[in-house]
């Protein structure tokens, strides 16, 4: 059993990592507590004041499969531990919407829900759990191959740039795009719906924020 020293410690590490998990994954504190039903200033709260002094167990259980750590560094016990080598991972699904039309003006980027994946599918993927995120399409000049409604799959690392399908930033709008490099620091955006013509822009002009690597969708 623990004494209360050693509790207190770890109560104590339990707040600063999830302050460190939220400002890594750029998540606000009022997002993750919507996120578990909760007023918006329940986190911080928790943080800053140790009002409550620790997690209930189901927001505990949230956070850790949201941010893919094990339960025992925000504060579980062992035996009640979420594991990071579990089944499944959650991938946040962002308040923002990528545009697949005229554009989509960016919205801030906060968490309210999360898309539930094995994590055996994503290692086969060759994707990395902490660095995913989930946006939803508007507008129809990615159809047939994205249809307004899907949700997709994005991976945010950092990697040398290669032709895909990509959500972007371009003049303070969300778009996703098919990207192409032209040559001499310019790049392509393709539509797939042939009644939007491409886009020419130079590297400086646009910024990408993430690979599109899988979509979901209605029948």
């Amino acid at each position: 059993m623990l004494n209360d020293a050693t509790a207190g410690t770890q109560t104590m590490e339990a707040r600063e990592t999830l302050a460190r998990l939220a400002r890594e994954r750029g998540s606000s504190l009022a997002s993750l507590s919507r996120m578990l039903g909760r007023n918006t200033t329940y986190l911080q709260q928790y943080i800053s004041k140790g009002s409550p002094r620790k997690l209930e167990e189901d927001d505990r259980r949230k956070l850790a499969r949201f941010f893919g750590v094990s339960e025992i560094l925000l504060g579980a016990v062992e035996e009640k531990s979420y594991t990071d080598t579990g089944d499944w991972v959650d991938v946040p699904r962002l308040l923002v919407e990528a545009s697949a039309g005229p554009g989509a003006a960016a919205a801030a980027e906060t968490a309210f829900d999360a898309f539930r994946f094995s994590r055996k599918w994503l290692r086969e993927q060759g994707l990395e759990a902490g660095k995913l995120s989930a946006v939803r399409v508007i507008g129809d000049s990615m159809e047939p191959l994205l249809r307004e409604g899907d949700d997709l799959l994005v991976d945010t690392r950092a990697q040398p740039f290669r032709d895909g399908i990509y959500v972007l930033r371009l003049d303070g709008n969300l778009l996703v795009k098919r990207v192409t490099a032209q040559g001499a620091g310019r790049f392509s955006l393709l539509s797939q719906n042939l009644a939007y013509p491409p886009l020419s822009v130079e590297a400086q002009d646009f910024e990408l924020l993430g690979r599109v690597v899988w979509k979901s969708g209605r029948v």
